[in-house]
């Protein structure tokens, strides 16, 4: 072989080299394909479901074989509590992943058990993920500037460990509270945007109280027709951070956190924000009812993923049928009851 057909290999070489590094950087700094809302909406699709089962262990609540199992193995009760975490949590999750495109761990009922309960919290994302469900980390966080950045990088972003960037829990979602206004939003937002994450905003929470101020009414000073309540002023301001950003089916990455226990005025934001997609608490247990998360919807049957916690993960304990050894069991029908109720109105 000639000189200079030998360099000639050796250029190619080197060009298909730096050309699969390049790609490899670009699969790197991408690695979540596409747009969170469209990731959703395809997995709600896939599922014929737009159930979000909350994952909110109650040590207490625990079949007493998981507890007696892993506190009589472990001398540190720290390290028992969050073991039987996570031997529920994987059943539940085995039991509707076949039924449901998300999940929604509340991280409170894991740091109360410390260091121990985080590492519960990061093997539930982590095993649900391995189960192809989209997680979203409930963390209600609020703050602004670098702190807010850090709390965005922690749980949808990157970490820069000296030069080397890696997910650290690496959820598809957060919640958080916008009380701080855009500067507490904004980081999220944009470390979102860059991984193909979504951030749902309180706006009309399920409890009682949220009353007290979310629908404290005063001069409207976005759109001149009438006074809003403060709920509405949150919908007009969220509907406007995520208008730059569609997916391909149509919705913002950017969502609202909308209580089923507050039909009419979920069906009011529905009308501030029809491109946003809405988390629904308070179905079930709270006294929502199929009937009132039907608002939530827009009529292409897309736009809401209604959540339900105690009524899925402890349906063993009101049943006549499973024992607590069927937990699983009795979840997955509960998730298959909520499914049917869902779809008859």
């Amino acid at each position: 072989m000639q000189e200079d057909q030998i360099k000639q290999l050796q250029k190619l070489a080197a060009a298909k080299r730096a050309e699969l590094e390049k790609r490899q950087n670009r699969d790197e700094k991408t690695q979540t394909p596409f747009h969170f809302a469209d990731r959703l909406n395809k997995a709600i699709k896939e599922k014929g479901s737009a159930i979000c089962v909350g994952l909110d262990p109650r040590l207490e609540q625990l079949p007493d074989f998981i507890r007696e199992k892993h506190f009589s193995k472990y001398d540190n009760a720290l390290v028992a509590a969050a073991e039987s975490i996570i031997e529920f949590n994987r059943g539940i999750i085995d039991a509707v992943a076949d039924f449901v495109p998300v999940i929604k761990p509340q991280i409170a009922f894991y740091e109360q058990y410390g260091h121990e309960g985080v590492r519960a919290f990061e093997e539930t994302l982590q095993y649900a993920r391995e189960k192809g469900l989209l997680t979203i980390a409930d963390i209600k966080r609020g703050d602004i500037g670098s702190t807010a950045d850090a709390y965005a990088r922690a749980f949808l972003g990157k970490v820069n460990l000296f030069g080397k960037e890696v997910f650290a829990f690496d959820c598809d979602a957060v919640t958080v509270a916008p009380y701080l206004g855009w500067d507490g939003i904004k980081p999220f937002i944009e470390v979102a945007r860059k991984h193909g994450k979504g951030v749902f905003v309180l706006v009309k929470t399920s409890n009682p109280s949220s009353g007290d101020l979310q629908d404290l009414v005063f001069k409207n000073k976005v759109k001149e027709e009438k006074d809003l309540a403060l709920y509405e002023l949150m919908g007009h301001y969220l509907e406007s951070w995520g208008a730059d950003d569609l997916g391909e089916s149509g919705y913002s990455f950017v969502g609202a956190v909308v209580g089923a226990t507050f039909p009419d005025q979920a069906e009011r934001l529905r009308e501030i924000m029809p491109q946003n997609i809405f988390l629904v608490p308070g179905y079930g247990a709270q006294g929502g009812l199929a009937r009132d998360v039907k608002r939530c919807f827009n009529e292409d049957g897309l736009g809401a993923i209604i959540n339900s916690s105690r009524g899925i993960i402890y349906a063993w304990e009101d049943s006549d049928i499973y024992t607590e050894k069927d937990y699983a069991e009795a979840a997955r029908g509960a998730v298959l009851k909520m499914k049917k109720d869902l779809e008859s109105c």
